[in-house]
C-alpha cells in the first residue's frame, strides 16, 4: 500500500500562511484503500488548517482515535459536523473519565463530547483492544503490552474510583501501521503505551523488522529524564530509516532526537507531508 501522510493539528506550524498550531495532533492519511484520519486535535485547528492545506475532510472513510484525550478528540464534533456518518476506531475505553492532577486540582481530560452527542452527528464506533487490519495493509495496534520496565507514563494522568482518584494507565493508547513496499510506516498518536514498546509489539506481529518512516507523538517530553534516556538509547537497536516527531516529543526532546538520528531525523509539524 502506498500513503501519503499530512499533518493538520500540531503544537507547531512553520511556513503556512493561514495555518494555525494548537497543543494536539492530527493527521490526514491518503491511501489506496481511501482516506482516513488519525486523530483530531483540539477541534480549534482541524477545519481552517485543513482548508489552508488542501484537505477535504469530507473524503474521509472512517477516524482512527489514538486514546480518548481532549487534545487528540477535540475535533470529532467539527469534522463530524463536515462529514457525517463516519466509523469511529477506538479502544472500548474511549469514554471514560479521566483527569490529570495540577497542584490540588483535577481537570477533566477525556473526550469533550458525549457518546449521545456524536452519534447524532454520524459517528458509528467500532471498539476493539485487539490488534486488527481495518483496510488491506492497514493496521491499528489495539492494546499495546507494557513489557519495558521504564516505560511507566504519567503518575499524575488518573481515573475517578469510589476509592478517589487512581492512575490512569491509558490501556486505550494505540497506533496505526501501514505496510508499505519501502517498509513498515507507524503512525502514532501520543504513544502512551510507550515507543518500545509500541515498535516492539508492531514488529514482533507484523513479522518485518523494516521501519520506513515513525512519525507523531512519542510522548518522550513529559516523562523522566531517566525513561527518556532508555527509551532513546533502546531507539537505536531498530531498523528506521525516517523519524519524524510531533506534538507530545517536546523541542528539547526533539533536538536530542535530531543529534542521535543525524539525516533520519526531521520534525513533523502542521503541513510536513510524509510518503511511503
Amino acid at each position: 500500500m502506498k500513503i501519503k501522510a499530512t499533518i493538520i493539528s500540531d503544537n507547531c506550524v512553520f511556513n503556512h500562511p493561514g495555518a494555525v498550531a494548537e497543543h494536539g495532533l492530527s493527521i490526514f492519511m491518503e491511501t489506496d484503500c481511501g482516506n482516513y484520519l488519525l486523530d483530531t486535535g483540539q477541534g480549534k485547528a482541524i477545519v481552517n488548517n485543513a482548508l489552508v492545506l488542501g484537505l477535504d475532510l469530507r473524503t474521509i472513510k472512517g477516524i482512527i482515535m489514538s486514546h480518548h484525550h481532549w487534545d487528540h478528540t477535540g475535533g470529532l464534533g467539527p469534522v463530524l459536523d463536515l462529514k457525517g456518518a463516519a466509523d469511529i476506531y477506538a479502544h472500548p475505553d474511549f469514554f471514560k473519565e479521566s483527569y490529570k492532577i495540577e497542584g490540588e486540582k483535577a481537570r477533566y481530560i477525556g473526550v469533550p463530547y458525549p457518546r449521545t452527542l456524536l452519534e447524532s452527528k454520524g459517528a458509528i464506533f467500532k471498539f476493539s483492544d485487539e490488534f486488527r487490519q481495518i483496510e488491506s495493509g492497514l493496521w491499528l495496534t489495539g492494546e499495546v503490552p507494557r513489557r519495558t520496565d521504564y516505560e511507566s507514563g504519567d503518575k499524575n494522568q488518573v481515573l475517578k474510583s469510589p476509592q478517589g482518584y487512581v492512575k490512569d494507565d491509558l490501556r486505550d493508547d494505540q497506533s496505526v501501521v501501514v505496510e508499505t513496499e519501502k517498509g513498515l510506516f507507524i503512525l502514532l498518536g501520543c504513544c502512551h503505551s510507550g515507543i518500545i514498546n509500541t515498535l516492539s509489539y508492531i514488529v514482533e506481529k507484523m513479522g518485518r523488522r523494516h521501519i520506513y518512516a515513525v512519525i507523531g507523538g512519542t510522548h518522550l517530553g513529559p516523562v523522566s529524564d531517566e525513561q527518556r534516556g532508555k527509551s532513546i538509547a533502546a531507539l537505536r537497536a531498530f531498523d528506521i530509516e525516517r523519524i519524524g516527531v510531533s506534538h507530545c516529543t517536546g523541542l528539547k526532546t526533539a533536538t536530542r532526537l535530531a543529534a542521535e538520528f543525524g539525516e533520519r531525523f526531521f520534525f513533523c509539524n502542521v503541513g510536513t507531508v510524509v510518503e511511503g
